[in-house]
């Protein structure tokens, strides 16, 4: 029976929650609005039109929110040739796949975007398909990103695994029914990811590669029976 392994992208697999951070920053400041940096931190891994939401609130002008999430794209652009993937991203991915992983992305990013991660991450051939924001009604937290991963890989969730970064994945992944595993590599407490529902938890790709055997992704894949690490 088909198993997957389906993945965030930002904060999990390219060390890019930062430079969200300051564009998000720089986009609300162009649109005259003071939102504190670490407010947008903990938005990052919503879909644009939700983190604005989330930030701004429902009583905020909402002919603005088009504006400022292009300003986002624009200032975000201009990094695409040279974002970072974390260590060993690629090569976590590729171990998947050969140890008969299906591997997916889980991603909110749009196309340009995904195509520079991707290159970033340098593991397309052990990538089976991604899952965009734009394919669903509703992102994450909502498990339909999640459950939309699982049906491109073909698997069910109780054989599935969802590694991300922030609350919002592991919300989202809890919905869906899949054993959550949590990276820290984004910037997020492992208490509050534990409390999203992260059953275990590693310092970025580097870590859990290191320690796949003994993981969720293990090669016995037997997701439900593994305990919470260290």
């Amino acid at each position: 029976m088909t198993r997957a392994a389906v993945f965030d992208v930002d904060g999990t697999l390219a060390d890019t929650n930062h430079l969200h951070v300051t564009t998000w920053w720089e986009a609300f400041r162009q649109a005259g609005h003071d939102v504190p940096m670490h407010a947008v931190h903990r938005a990052v891994g919503l879909s644009s039109h939700d983190l604005i939401a989330h930030l701004l609130g429902d009583d905020r002008d909402k002919e603005q929110d088009d504006v400022i999430s292009a300003a986002h794209k624009t200032l975000y652009g201009t990094y695409f040739d040279r974002l970072p993937a974390f260590r060993d991203a690629g090569r976590l991915l590729k171990a998947l796949a050969a140890d008969g992983w299906t591997v997916v992305l889980a991603t909110s990013a749009g196309a340009a975007e995904l195509s520079a991660l991707r290159r970033a991450i340098d593991a397309d051939d052990a990538i089976t398909a991604t899952a965009s924001a734009d394919d669903v009604e509703e992102g994450k937290p909502a498990p339909e990103p999640v459950r939309h991963a699982l049906e491109l890989a073909g698997a069910p969730a109780g054989r599935s695994v969802f590694v991300g970064d922030t609350v919002w994945d592991m919300e989202a992944g809890a919905r869906a029914g899949v054993t959550c595993v949590g990276l820290l590599c984004g910037g997020i407490p492992r208490a509050d990811l534990m409390e999203a529902g992260a059953a275990a938890f590693y310092d970025d790709p580097a870590d859990l590669l290191a320690r796949l055997d003994r993981s969720p992704l293990g090669t016995a894949g037997a997701a439900a029976e593994v305990v919470p690490n260290g």
